[in-house]
């Protein structure tokens, strides 16, 4: 059974999971094309990390950025092992979950067109294409997409 809890980025579990994420870029883009955000970084009390777990063993995370208005998806990253699980959709319904319970109206995420599986994941959920938002400068290595997700709410 997949369970998928809010954990500390700066346990064991958690460092494991974004140094395999960091690999998985890296083999792909250069530093200077990705734009994370480090296990201390993660920490900042705007930011959500969660970990699935399978009898004890952490297969994946994601982190959720509170953004104001929106939340942005971070870190997303799922072991090898474990692919095939569908356990990416399960931290995407979950982190999603968590964005309309602060009353966001979008969900937003950064990724590259290489990273091919995500992409697919990504348009499966709903997401369309964007241009860039927040401090993101564009970059060609850069594919900006975002997910409505409430109708704006009025005061």
């Amino acid at each position: 059974m997949i369970e998928i809890a809010q954990e500390s980025p700066l346990t064991d579990d958690g460092r494991a999971l974004l140094a395999g994420s960091d690999a998985a870029l890296r083999a792909v883009y250069s530093a200077d094309e990705c734009f994370t955000l480090d296990p201390e970084e993660l920490m900042d009390d705007s930011i959500t990390f969660l970990v699935a777990r399978e009898n004890g063993a952490a297969l994946g995370c994601v982190a959720l950025v509170d953004c104001g208005d929106y939340s942005e998806v971070k870190r997303l990253f799922v072991t090898p092992e474990a692919r095939g699980k569908q356990l990416a959709k399960h931290l995407m319904d979950a982190l999603e979950s968590r964005a309309i319970a602060l009353r966001h109206s979008a969900i937003k995420l950064e990724t590259g067109d290489k990273l091919v599986a995500a992409v697919a994941l990504y348009k499966r959920l709903g997401y369309a294409v964007c241009g860039p938002f927040g401090n993101y400068p564009e970059h060609p290595a850069s594919l900006f997409m975002q997910k409505p997700l409430l109708p704006a709410v009025v005061a």
